[in-house]
């Protein structure tokens, strides 16, 4: 008696079948984080962007913290790290500038760099070249993890700031900045008042280039302060 043949579903994929990737998944990952921030993700939310059962998701991530471990891995893998010069202000500086450039794509994305403990080679390059090159500057491994933790927190604490700087840290715009910098002026503390011009005007471009700066200004001066007691 012959086997009968294997029944052939025929129609159209279920929907979101063709987008059901782990690239896929973290770009609908970004997409909710965008919208609707850190908060608003969720293995329901990322199955709704993509169409599919919830369910499905599970073979790609390991519920929630899986999807921003994703997200995260992606934002390390992506970065286009530049080539070590040897020279230790410039390296760092210039894999400082890779980050941003990354982070502004997805700047609502960047924080999560600071809150998922990765163990993939895409998480972890970024840390092995900032680390490759502090040690290479004489820091012992103990020193470089706290040096790189520190840069790394003023960046995107710098970057956190640039996104969202409109009404707290003052604006761009000229009819913005003359009504921001009265409020100030009028807010009774002298301090203030008198920094008012400053406070009411925002470019992003010079906080970064001040913070970073000063964060790497003051690396430097304590690799070499470091080095000069040894």
């Amino acid at each position: 008696m012959a086997t009968p043949s294997p029944t052939v579903r025929r129609g159209r994929p279920p929907k979101g079948a063709a987008q059901l990737t782990r690239t896929g998944i973290v770009e609908a990952t970004l997409e909710i984080i965008g919208a609707d921030g850190v908060g608003g993700v969720g293995i329901r939310a990322v199955a709704r962007v993509l169409g599919v059962d919830p369910k499905s998701l599970y073979n790609h991530v390991d519920g929630k913290d899986g999807l921003l471990d994703a997200v995260a891995e992606h934002f390390l893998g992506s970065i286009a790290l530049p080539p070590v010069t040897g020279d230790l202000r410039g390296d760092l500086r210039a894999i400082a500038d890779a980050f941003r450039d990354r982070a502004l794509l997805h700047p609502e994305a960047a924080a999560l760099v600071l809150t998922r403990q990765l163990a993939s080679l895409e998480g972890l390059a970024p840390i092995q070249r900032v680390l490759e090159v502090l040690r290479a500057a004489g820091c012992d491994p103990q020193e470089a993890v706290h040096l790189m933790r520190t840069l790394l927190a003023t960046l995107i604490g710098t970057l956190l700031r640039e996104v969202n700087a409109g009404p707290t840290y003052g604006t761009s715009d000229t009819a913005g900045i003359a009504d921001r910098r009265a409020t100030l002026e009028r807010s009774g503390l002298p301090a203030v008042a008198e920094a008012a011009p400053h406070l009411a005007r925002f470019d992003s471009q010079a906080e970064y280039e001040y913070a970073m700066n000063f964060a790497l200004d003051s690396a430097v001066t304590r690799i070499r302060m470091g080095l000069a007691r040894s």
